[in-house]
């Protein structure tokens, strides 16, 4: 059923968007328009084509809220993870916290430095001879 609704809620925006581009500008409202006043005549069109787009609009909101409507009530079932058939990962157990704080650190790591420092002065003073 709904993706009978979402074809003549696809149907129904292009047909909407052909009956908009076919409409004439009217000028901005400048009095550009053409005048007459025959079914045939420019404005018979285009109240025509006014009526059409109306009923298109109201057509197409139609379909979206019940579209809205007929998702919402399918989603109530869980997660996506549900659907799709897989399993939630199983939560972390907790560690003690340090400390000293190096329980931010990932498990097999140590506070230790990876290479020993650098040394730029020798650490012992040198003998001073008087």
């Amino acid at each position: 059923m709904q993706n009978v609704i979402l074809t003549i809620h696809l149907i129904l925006a292009l047909l909407l968007i052909g009956v908009v581009l076919l409409q004439r500008s009217e000028g901005g409202g400048l009095g550009m328009g053409g005048g007459g006043g025959g079914v045939v005549s420019a404005r018979g069109a285009a109240n025509a084509l006014t009526k059409l787009t109306w009923i298109f609009a109201i057509a197409f909101i139609g379909t979206s809220i019940t579209l809205t409507i007929m998702s919402a009530r399918q989603a109530d079932g869980g997660s996506v993870i549900d659907q799709i058939g897989g399993t939630a990962p199983a939560p972390a157990q907790e560690q003690p916290a340090s400390p000293l704080g190096t329980d931010l650190l990932p498990p097999g790591t140590s506070d230790a430095p990876i290479a020993p420092p650098r040394v730029d002065q020798p650490t012992e003073a040198p003998a001073q001879n008087n």
